[in-house]
């Protein structure tokens, strides 16, 4: 839970006794590997935090196929944006990586501080603004060059990931085929 209180003290936007109140309500859940925080067409109706392990989130296309939109990383904060502030069924998933140790709290919980904790709303927007970054930071690469300077950009930018992540997730990540990655990385 350390990681957890170091980044709601994150800013400074809210003070000691609001973070305590607000890590009463956090409640840890152990996710083995493929297990799900939030699934496809469900309504989020909670925030994680990632204080071991990795989420993977992915969406289905019209063939059924997986496609990995982007990896929640420890340290970082996991919600199902296009769904949790509209209330609408997600077209992502929140997938355990490998064995995952997640923080989450109740969005009736979140919305009923918003009385006892006024910067609450603040640091809920940045967190949002800061998960949105982090995709697109995340993702910027992914539109130039070939596959091989992708896999070696991941690799420069994610070390950890490209050793803990299965290869079929980072394959479709940089939206290549599996045996295209495997092949690359004979070539390194």
């Amino acid at each position: 839970m350390e990681k957890l209180k170091q980044n709601l003290s994150f800013g400074g936007i809210l003070n000691a006794k609001d973070i305590g109140m607000l890590l009463g309500f956090f409640k840890e859940t152990m996710l083995k590997p493929n297990e799900h925080f939030h699934t496809i067409q469900t309504v989020a109706k909670e925030v994680a935090f990632v204080e071991e392990g990795i989420l993977r989130v992915y969406s289905v296309d019209d063939q059924g196929n997986e496609i990995t939109k982007f990896f929640v990383r420890e340290g970082q904060f996991a919600v199902a944006l296009d769904s949790y502030y509209p209330l609408q069924p997600s077209d992502c998933a929140y997938q355990a990586v490998k064995e995952t140790v997640i923080y989450t709290i109740q969005k009736k919980e979140l919305d009923r501080l918003h009385t006892e904790i006024p910067n609450l709303f603040i640091f809920l927007k940045s967190i949002a603004e800061n998960q949105l970054l982090n995709i697109i930071k995340d993702n910027d690469f992914l539109n130039f060059g070939d596959a091989k300077t992708k896999y070696l950009e991941f690799m420069e930018r994610y070390p950890s990931l490209a050793l803990q992540v299965p290869q079929q997730h980072i394959a479709s990540y940089l939206k290549i085929t599996p045996q295209s990655l495997s092949r690359i990385r004979k070539e390194i």
